[in-house]
């Protein structure tokens, strides 16, 4: 693109506060677009080179789940990336400085690809949603998915890594089964002050802490999504949800869940994925998760991206 495009700052007085309007009587999921990426003959989305875009946030837990398995998988020059911007209004998502425009569609919002997708679209306008650039749309945004095709379908132009082997995808998701709900989706609920959020949230840490004492991951001794899913949250939690240990009173107090986030954080493609700044409250003390290095690699995710 000859110029970059952007949507004028955040403006809640505006435009009010972005709010998911579901009709009544209105049984589409959340997550409308739900389209996958297939080896198999006769599929529609085929692993190619250089088709796929991925819409992402900094700040979101959820897309770095498939930022982190892009990078894992060695698959940056496969599948491109770009950030929106951390605050919302009503607009929903949108393209502004630090983190830059579109490079794809020079949209100015991330609505704008739902737009041009399905036309009037009314539904939830969410990171990541993953763009065909071949046929110009959406073709996913629900993240779950999104991350176990690029962790399985991509393997000939990836590294060999395997975070999602189907020897271990039944335990991948039985373990999401226990961490989904009351690590992933309760942590907003607990940071809130909700009673059984907490006590859920607190028990299953220590469910995974006790795991952990025995074993470097979750399955064992080799890297898979299960350990994605789950440290997304992690290295969020005493940086936002916890900053005021509402909640306990830090993972430190989980020694060898502690340990297992720092170990993972000290992986290059871990470390390049996570800019705190974009997640952190206000004042916290970050000292405990980054080295030396990190300050020069955090603040320059603004200037990359």
């Amino acid at each position: 693109m000859s110029q970059a495009h952007y949507a004028s700052p955040v403006d809640v007085e505006k435009y009010g506060e972005y709010k998911i309007i579901r009709k009544e009587g209105d049984t589409r999921p959340l997550y409308r677009f739900s389209e996958r990426i297939s080896n198999e003959p006769g599929a529609a989305l085929k692993p190619e080179a250089g088709r796929y875009h991925l819409y992402a946030g900094w700040f979101c837990p959820w897309s770095q789940r498939v930022t982190l398995e892009i990078a894992l998988k060695g698959l940056e020059s496969v599948i491109s990336i770009s950030y929106v911007d951390n605050s919302r209004d009503a607009r929903g998502w949108a393209f502004r400085e630090p983190y830059g425009p579109d490079p794809i569609n020079g949209f100015t919002l991330l609505r704008d690809a739902y737009e041009a997708t399905e036309p009037g679209f009314d539904g939830h306008i969410s990171v990541p949603t993953l763009w065909d650039k071949k046929l110009g749309r959406v073709v996913s945004n629900d993240f779950k998915s999104i991350g176990i095709d690029v962790a399985t379908q991509f393997e000939e132009f990836a590294n060999g890594v395997q975070t999602y082997p189907i020897t271990v995808a039944d335990q991948i998701e039985e373990l999401d089964a226990l961490i989904g709900p009351s690590i992933n989706q309760w942590v907003g609920r607990a940071a809130k002050g909700d009673a059984d959020a907490i006590e859920q949230f607190n028990k299953t840490l220590d469910q995974l802490d006790r795991r952990l004492s025995t074993q470097t991951y979750l399955l064992g001794d080799t890297l898979t999504e299960a350990d994605i899913r789950l440290w997304v949250t992690l290295v969020r939690f005493d940086v936002h949800e916890n900053a005021t240990h509402r909640i306990n009173s830090g993972l430190e107090s989980y020694p060898h869940l502690w340990a297992y986030a720092k170990r993972l954080y000290a992986l290059p493609e871990f470390k390049r994925t996570t800019d705190f700044h974009a997640f952190a409250s206000p004042g916290v003390d970050l000292s405990r998760w980054r080295d030396d290095s990190d300050t020069q690699l955090i603040s320059s995710h603004a200037k990359e991206n």
